[in-house]
């Protein structure tokens, strides 16, 4: 029981359980180490799961018909990651789900989630408020890109993850503020000269 009790306070760290519902949320999460580079999610795939994060840093980025690629999410410890917009709908994935450092996950897919909501209704709320406020970050996020000069987003940013840029190359910081290399690489410079 002591692996299982881990497990689960890794994920639900707010949440307690009995014996019986430890042993049912044991049996439907799946713990993977994945290596930098890997991609658990291509375009074209059917998305059945998302991903918790235990250690390591994930992005999901889509790529336009022109080849520039757009970041979309990071993913570091304790967070979830997917293509969303394929877990929730049935279709094709949209986008890609790439390791950027070796990282270890849980994995679970959408009718185990369903069972647990059945069986251990508190879990069914747990992802509720998380979906909520990622629904809300997002939109933050959108306000941000059409009404925030290019280093205001870079600022904001770094003091909303002070932790993830160690883990990122530049072009990813670029892609998922929506400018060039260059460009965050001038804003850097004047931010440190000022």
């Amino acid at each position: 029981m002591q692996s299982q009790n881990s497990k689960i306070k890794e994920i639900f760290k707010t949440l307690t359980f009995t014996n019986d519902e430890a042993k049912i949320i044991e049996s439907v999460f799946h713990k993977l180490g994945v290596k930098k580079g890997d991609v658990l999610l291509s375009p074209g795939d059917v998305v059945d799961s998302h991903y918790y994060i235990l250690d390591g840093c994930l992005r999901t980025f889509h790529i336009d018909g022109q080849g520039k690629e757009y970041t979309v999410q990071f993913g570091i410890k304790d967070w979830w990651i997917s293509d969303y917009t394929a877990f929730f709908s049935g279709e094709e994935a949209i986008m890609t789900v790439e390791a950027i450092e070796d990282s270890i996950i849980y994995k679970i897919n959408r009718e185990d989630k369903a069972y647990l909501y059945d069986k251990i209704p508190k879990i069914d709320r747990f992802f509720r408020i998380k979906l909520e406020r990622a629904f809300a970050a997002f939109q933050k996020r959108i306000l941000a890109s059409i009404s925030q000069t290019a280093a205001e987003r870079y600022l904001h940013f770094i003091h909303t993850y002070p932790e993830i840029e160690k883990y990122l190359k530049n072009y990813h910081i670029a892609s998922y503020l929506g400018i060039t290399t260059e460009s965050l690489s001038r804003i850097r410079k004047d931010l440190s000269t000022s």
